[in-house]
């Protein structure tokens, strides 16, 4: 336990695309057990505890908290981990976690996942009678009412009701005043990042229609109910979960194959498509997902700077084979001759004349061949 960051369990390869995943109120990182060993094949998966709850510290959050404030320190344990972008997937507080990020940190968030959630969790009064209950009471008789709020009847996890039980209950009041404070049903129509809605069609806390809301106003939002379903959706159905996850983040993979068609050209994608191997076949998902997926579908910078920056990084390291397949991407991005020169005689000054001079060579023959096919 850190008294300065949220605990948290990391799975998958650091090199792979990172991929957080956020807990319900009065549960831990154990909500998503059947489902983060699968996600964390394809990706870097973080999932992290509540302030209070399984091994984070009480003192993280105070009275009159926000999800304002449980983000910050979302991404404050990202920053720990070197984690700049990435995709969010949170279950009920967790969910509207996901939708504060995506709202106020569009440029950390690369895709995001609400599952059984709000963008408003019903309005102030029940959090404000909940967190009174606790602070008098304590969690005892949230305890004895958790299998009925969180699934169906006849299903329950007792890891999770634990997890319940343990948790601090001064902290757990806080995240009740951060609930209660949550509406962000004006702002829905900002939010750009790719989304999907998960629905339990038996959840009594956060019905269909909360998702629904959502899923409307969300540009080009993806909404999943799942029958048979209630509240904890990965713990009770995590197959489902798992199914609809994959084919949400899997559309990286697929808008980032797009681009590298759109940037490099059919024929070079569809001819390192034709040498793929089963020894080859993860990296090239990894390039489709992450680079092409990932960074050059940010909008921060466009095509015609990122062209520019990549010209100038395959002139640095000497990685003229490359430079020659940018050169055409460049001006498929819509450099000019002129600039794809001005571009290479800046790196003379900055990478070295001997490598400009390979780097003009292997522009010339490619600008060349380029005019003589329009002639």
């Amino acid at each position: 336990m850190t008294d300065h960051l949220l605990n948290h369990r990391a799975e998958g390869p650091t090199s792979a695309p990172p991929l957080l995943l956020g807990p319900s109120l009065g549960t831990s990182y154990a909500l998503w057990d059947k489902v983060a060993p699968e996600l964390s094949i394809t990706h870097r998966v973080v999932r992290w505890d509540l302030p209070g709850h399984g091994g984070s510290a009480p003192g993280l959050i105070k009275p009159g908290a926000t999800i304002g404030d449980i983000a910050d320190l979302v991404l404050a344990l990202a920053d720990s981990l070197g984690i700049e972008r990435f995709a969010y997937a949170g279950v009920s507080l967790g969910g509207g976690v996901g939708l504060h990020l995506a709202l106020h940190h569009p440029e950390r968030v690369s895709s995001l996942a609400v599952i059984c959630s709000s963008a408003h969790f019903n309005g102030s009064k029940p959090w404000e009678e909940r967190a009174e209950l606790v602070r008098r009471e304590g969690l005892g008789p949230l305890v004895e009412s958790a299998p009925a709020r969180w699934f169906t009847p006849g299903f329950t996890v007792p890891e999770l009701v634990r997890d319940q039980r343990d948790a601090d209950p001064e902290a757990y009041a806080a995240c009740c005043d951060a609930l209660a404070a949550f509406d962000v049903r004006d702002r829905l129509p900002e939010i750009s990042a790719r989304t999907l809605l998960i629905a339990g069609r038996e959840d009594k806390a956060t019905p269909p229609p909360h998702l629904r809301e959502i899923a409307d106003a969300v540009p080009d939002a993806t909404l999943v109910e799942l029958p048979g379903c209630a509240h904890l959706a990965p713990a009770q159905c995590p197959e489902a979960v798992l199914t609809a996850l994959r084919a949400h983040l899997d559309g990286g993979a697929k808008r980032g194959m797009e681009v590298r068609r759109e940037v490099l050209g059919d024929a070079h994608v569809d001819r390192a498509q034709a040498r793929q191997t089963p020894f080859t076949a993860r990296f090239q998902d990894f390039i489709s997902r992450y680079a092409w997926g990932e960074i050059w579908t940010d909008p921060t910078l466009s095509r015609r700077e990122r062209s520019m920056i990549t010209l100038t990084a395959l002139v640095a390291h000497g990685h003229y084979d490359e430079l020659a397949m940018h050169v055409r991407a460049a001006r498929r991005n819509g450099l000019t001759p002129e600039e794809i020169g001005a571009v290479l005689l800046q790196t003379a000054v900055y990478c070295g004349v001997p490598a400009a001079n390979s780097a003009f060579a292997a522009a010339q023959r490619v600008l060349a061949e380029e005019a003589e096919a329009e002639g």
